[in-house]
């Protein structure tokens, strides 16, 4: 596995992508063409041996409001609990320059919020009715010396 810059040119594997991880909450197109345009926007790509790309993370620096979030992260369900997700998120978090890290998720999904513990993330808040299907997210924080 390879962690490098997502472009422009990788528009199609990440919308594949996106459904593959989220079905019903997969960013549409016009949203993942922002998150792959827009400046200042931290996005890299998972990609194997063949050049597949099989997971994603966006970060969203916010230095003015102290904190950055992390927009999304996805790893394709064939590759998962390999370390892909953690390795994805490390190298976002290397990458923002705020002292404060945060990201949203299902409030049902374990796995990740184990995994999000783990690299020291907090709850802080509760989102209700966040998702399409009416689901909490949970809000979580990481506070880390930059």
């Amino acid at each position: 596995m390879e962690i490098s810059t997502a472009t422009l040119l990788d528009i199609s594997a990440l919308h594949s992508l996106e459904h593959a991880c989220f079905e019903k909450d997969a960013w549409p197109f016009l949203d993942l063409i922002a998150v792959l345009t827009f400046p200042d926007v931290i996005r890299l790509k998972a990609v194997d041996e063949n050049g597949k790309m099989i997971g994603f993370v966006a970060g969203d620096p916010r230095p003015s409001e102290g904190f950055s979030w992390i927009a999304t992260i996805g790893v394709a369900p064939e590759f998962r609990r390999r370390g892909i997700g953690r390795e994805l998120l490390r190298a976002c978090e290397a990458q923002l320059k705020t002292p404060r890290v945060r990201l949203s998720v299902r409030a049902s999904n374990d796995g990740a919020i184990k995994l999000y513990e783990q690299e020291g993330y907090a709850r802080v808040d509760r989102w209700q009715s966040y998702y399409n299907d009416g689901e909490a997210a949970i809000v979580m924080e990481k506070t880390r010396e930059i």
